[in-house]
């Protein structure tokens, strides 16, 4: 179902050439999204009716300056009420944008925030490894895997966790009882 929202969406904003504003806005939503346990829980629950839902986000998306064709897609994924499919959607849409730009997709997970430079070393790295590709990075701040990366580009993934070695570690001592 997402891919479908999606594709239909990827294909009015390449007829309105918006792609990238649409591209924006929908990730600014699904950024806010993510930080906000109470738009959490307005885009996820059930017990919102699709008009009091409807209302709700049309102020957050006021608000935040979501406007145009994202906007009228997220009211109208909330009239559907298919809006709990909304992060799916967004990274279906991401996907479509980065393959009609040639763009390549890269999931990285670091312990803590990376450095501009850092992220322009991981870039460029990744630049070369696909061929020249412009290399689009989705960054998630995960504390649990302790330190190093985890780097998935698309069926490839390096995981090069503190976390990761560790188990290594302790799973090969078991085996050395």
């Amino acid at each position: 179902m997402a891919g479908r929202y999606a594709r239909a969406l990827f294909e009015l904003a390449l007829d309105g050439k918006a792609i990238d504003a649409v591209k924006a806005d929908l990730e600014k939503f699904d950024a806010m999204v993510a930080e906000s346990d109470d738009l959490r829980r307005l885009v996820r629950s059930p017990v919102f009716g699709a008009t009091e839902q409807g209302k709700a986000l049309a102020a957050v998306l006021k608000q935040a300056g979501i406007v145009g064709l994202a906007s009228n897609f997220l009211l109208f994924l909330t009239e559907n009420r298919r809006l709990f499919a909304v992060g799916q959607i967004v990274r279906a849409f991401r996907a479509l944008v980065a393959r009609h730009k040639g763009e390549v997709t890269a999931e990285v997970t670091a312990a803590e925030k990376l450095s501009d430079q850092h992220l322009d070393e991981l870039k460029a790295t990744l630049k070369s490894i696909t061929g020249g590709k412009t290399v689009d990075l989705q960054v998630k701040i995960d504390p649990a895997i302790i330190g190093g990366l985890t780097v998935k580009l698309g069926s490839r993934m390096v995981d090069s966790s503190l976390r990761t070695k560790l188990n290594a570690i302790k799973f090969a001592m078991k085996e050395a009882r």
